[in-house]
């Protein structure tokens, strides 16, 4: 049980050395993509909460991605793929 008890409390220990976004990475990692997608959704959300992204830039963004993409992923274009 000590042995138990001991190994707890070097992960807490080791838990408080990371900054609190290697926290963030750590835990994300164990999260299946949607629930990982949501975490990213309210990240994005508090950088524009509090000005650290534009918000406006960023829902243009999405509206072009659709777009985008077919021009990005096409098989004429997969040759700059690997540069």
């Amino acid at each position: 049980m000590k042995r138990v008890v001991k190994m707890a409390l070097a992960a807490e220990e080791r838990m408080h050395d990371m900054s609190t976004a290697e926290r963030i990475f750590k835990e994300a990692q164990k999260l299946p993509d949607t629930l990982a997608q949501e975490v990213l959704d309210f990240i994005e959300y508090i950088e524009i909460k509090h000005g650290l992204r534009d918000r406006l830039t960023e829902e243009l963004k999405q509206a072009q991605e659709p777009v985008m993409r077919r021009v990005w992923d096409n098989e004429e274009d997969e040759v700059w793929n690997a540069v």
